[in-house]
């Protein structure tokens, strides 16, 4: 079985399904996905887009459907005899379920590191108690869980590896295909892939784009997400005319200009594709007053976690608002030493993050525990 509750999880989920299948076809996969995954060979019992709540008080309002959610996966298991579980990242729900598969003696293979470092290291007993194996993405990670007594291996980030394999189209091509205008360069907004998300931020985020595609000469796109209905978009349309494009992420990331991009892993792709971005979070106050008691980093944008220092700049829960949005937005589109200075601080990541190969090196090293067990 695997488990992946996002996005990000289901790409990365659904590469290291495609290279287990590879290396032993006859094995069934069983779990919660996305299109990705489900594509790849997995059977889903939920999809991703049932999964998408986030935060502490998000939780507290879904405990019924996960307890509902978590009783449907144990009968799979219990009917399917599965002997291993690989868990991809979405700590909330699969630590907690963790726990309920360790006293069925379910081996738990955990990809993707929940962000303890960031969180502090009271989850790192849990861990230690409850994961036979951690598979990490970031190098400093293994020696982390080292010094802690797991069992982890650094395979590398599979960004990588799906950025590297992924056929880019040319600006052209791209400008002809969703028929933008080839006078402007493109602001990118990436608001999110749940709709509290894209609540919580767009309204301010688009109002910032329409003064900075004003001053600037640049058209506002929309990556569009599949967990969001184009009906969340609409509402915008009144007052300023933008794209919302789909499935063209890393085309876009490539071409544009400018990113304002919601945190987590799209400014860790944004980063690689040496994209200029500010970097935006927003959730319920109460959520951001506990996460902010617990959290133990400086920045909030991996981009600037994974560098060690504040490269892009990061605007934060009631500091989301047009105009501090739009003002570091124009500091940057008006210094070009200081553009390109971030561009060149940013090409330092694909180095920090190791070379391809993550998914090989991870299925591999799955299917080595299962013929353990």
């Amino acid at each position: 079985m695997i488990i992946a509750g996002e996005v990000s999880g289901d790409l990365h989920g659904a590469h290291l399904i495609t290279e287990i299948l590879k290396m032993n076809p006859s094995i069934n996969i069983y779990g919660i996905g996305g299109d990705k995954m489900k594509a790849a060979g997995m059977n889903a019992a939920y999809h991703i887009n049932k999964m998408a709540f986030l935060g502490f008080t998000e939780v507290v309002k879904h405990i019924p459907f996960i307890k509902k959610v978590q009783y449907h996966l144990l009968s799979i298991i219990k009917e399917k005899n599965i002997k291993e579980i690989v868990l991809i990242d979405y700590p909330g729900f699969n630590l907690n379920f963790a726990k309920k598969l360790k006293k069925l003696g379910i081996k738990i293979i955990y990809y993707i590191s929940p962000q303890i470092w960031a969180w502090g290291a009271g989850r790192i007993k849990k861990i230690k108690r409850l994961v036979s194996k951690m598979i990490v993405v970031f190098p400093f990670e293994k020696e982390f869980y080292k010094n802690a007594g797991v069992d982890a291996e650094f395979v590398g980030h599979p960004l990588i590896e799906q950025i590297e394999n992924y056929k880019l189209l040319s600006r052209d091509e791209l400008y002809n295909l969703f028929k933008l205008d080839s006078g402007k360069d493109i602001l990118l907004i990436l608001p999110g892939s749940r709709k509290h998300e894209v609540e919580n931020l767009l309204p301010e985020t688009l109002k910032a784009a329409k003064k900075i595609c004003g001053e600037f000469n640049l058209q506002t796109v929309i990556a569009g997400s599949e967990n969001i209905d184009d009906v969340e978009f609409d509402k915008f349309r009144d007052s300023f005319d933008f794209k919302v494009i789909a499935g063209r992420t890393y085309d876009l990331m490539n071409i544009a200009r400018f990113g304002i991009i919601k945190s987590g892993t799209s400014t860790l792709e944004a980063g690689l594709f040496k994209l200029p971005m500010v970097v935006v979070y927003k959730t319920s106050a109460l959520t951001y007053l506990i996460g902010k008691s617990l959290i133990k980093l400086d920045n909030i944008g991996m981009v600037n976690i994974i560098s060690g220092k504040k490269v892009v700049p990061e605007v934060i829960q009631s500091a989301v608002n047009a105009e501090n949005i739009f003002n570091e937005c124009k500091k940057i589109l008006t210094d070009k030493e200081l553009y390109n200075s971030i561009k060149e601080k940013l090409s330092s990541i694909k180095y920090i993050l190791g070379s391809a190969g993550a998914s090989q090196k991870a299925a591999s090293i799955i299917i080595a525990e299962m013929n353990a067990a």
